[in-house]
């Protein structure tokens, strides 16, 4: 393909901004061709991003339809509130466009079964664009599984982990929609950069599902006490009764015997994290001290001081690298969350080129995405086992 494709892009928040000019501005075969905000003072911004970095003036509106509409646009990347996700994606779909889909969790499974019957009706593909499955340390270990270092997988974990208290509790003032969702609902909101990592290693609807989950929520104190130390005058704010749990755990139960635990922690003072570990039969990995343990190998005779061995996992590194991310160190790494943002787009612009399946797929999006609405039915009935739907229809046995 010798023309560029022509992506629209509809949400110019802080996500979208943050990857307009380092991720998407940098692609060779891409060309920003509309830009969509419901506010003019973001589509303005993303327009003189656009312009310094060399490309002509899109076409800027305040409605997304307006860019669906336009026979030229090849793909929509969408970077707008969680809620809007779906019901424009759909849209997209619906108009013939591929669809980049910044990441999220469902508010209901409906939403999440609509999605999947879009795609088989108009056979349109949609990518979430899920930049934590092309991590460096997640794909190291990924590669490590495949090659059986750590024999057969039996648990994983995963986190999200980030003291979001002053994002949250500064909603209003810039215009940021997780303020909403902390104060309406309890739930695992933000699944997908723990799971989507621990989905490809357990081969999630290829071969294997998620079958159930269980759910259960701490009290929600962080928030309140922020706002009294730091937005005492915000009498609205602190006034204001916030649903969301400060820590949330859900375990889920897999159909070929794994289990997996997510834990939600966003409004504690606290480092960040993504919890991301992988325990088998030979051996675990644990990001919290990025160590590897091997069974049989020296250091084991250390495992009652193993905080000597803390940060082990580097020696491994030249042996076990991706093969993509060998590739992409001689290349050069892009910017974007070290990089991972760079390959997500990378993959999804691939896609598009070559009018194929995207590598994370409807099908992925909607069972990812799912734990969010399940979560909250969960904690909900007081942390009773919810089933987690098959949205391939029995397909992931032979896909």
């Amino acid at each position: 393909m010798n023309t560029k494709i022509k992506i629209g892009m509809i949400g110019l928040g802080a996500r979208g901004i943050g990857l307009l000019q380092p991720v998407f501005l940098q692609h060779p075969d891409v060309r920003i061709e509309a830009v969509c905000d419901v506010y003019q003072d973001r589509c303005e911004s993303a327009t003189k991003i656009i312009q310094e970095n060399g490309q002509e003036c899109p076409k800027i509106t305040n409605n997304y339809k307006e860019i669906l509409a336009m026979k030229e646009i090849d793909a929509v990347i969408l970077c707008t509130s969680w809620d809007n996700h779906v019901k424009i994606a759909i849209e997209a779909m619906e108009a013939g466009k591929y669809v980049g889909c910044e990441v999220g969790g469902a508010y209901s499974i409906q939403e999440c079964w609509k999605l999947v019957e879009a795609y088989e009706r108009t056979n349109m593909p949609v990518m979430m664009l899920e930049n934590c499955v092309y991590g460096r340390t997640e794909m190291m270990i990924a590669h490590m599984v495949e090659l059986g270092v750590f024999g057969e997988i039996v648990h994983c974990e995963g986190g999200y982990k980030h003291d979001l208290r002053d994002e949250v509790t500064f909603g209003k003032e810039n215009r940021h929609y997780r303020l909403r969702n902390y104060i309406h609902r309890n739930t695992e909101n933000y699944p997908t950069h723990e799971l989507g990592p621990i989905a490809r290693i357990l081969h999630i609807n290829h071969g294997n599902r998620m079958l159930s989950l269980t759910s259960m929520a701490s009290k929600a104190a962080g928030l309140k006490n922020f706002i009294k130390e730091n937005k005492e005058a915000d009498s609205e704010l602190l006034r204001t009764e916030f649903h969301q749990a400060d820590v949330v755990n859900t375990i889920i139960k897999c159909a070929n015997g794994e289990t997996i635990l997510l834990t939600l922690d966003t409004t504690l003072p606290r480092y960040y994290s993504r919890g991301f570990t992988i325990q088998g039969t030979k051996g675990m990995y644990c990001e919290e001290n990025d160590s590897i343990f091997i069974d049989g190998q020296e250091h084991t005779k250390d495992h009652f001081e193993w905080k000597k061995h803390w940060g082990n996992a580097q020696e491994y590194i030249e042996q076990y690298e991706h093969p993509l991310w060998k590739r992409y160190l001689k290349e050069g790494v892009k910017q974007g969350h070290g990089g991972m943002d760079w390959l997500v787009f990378c993959d999804f612009v691939e896609s598009v080129k070559n009018k194929t399946q995207t590598p994370i797929d409807v099908y992925d999006m909607a069972a990812w995405m799912s734990i969010s609405a399940l979560s909250e039915q969960s904690i909900t009935l007081g942390g009773q086992p919810v089933a987690i739907p098959d949205f391939t229809n029995g397909a992931w046995m032979s896909r």
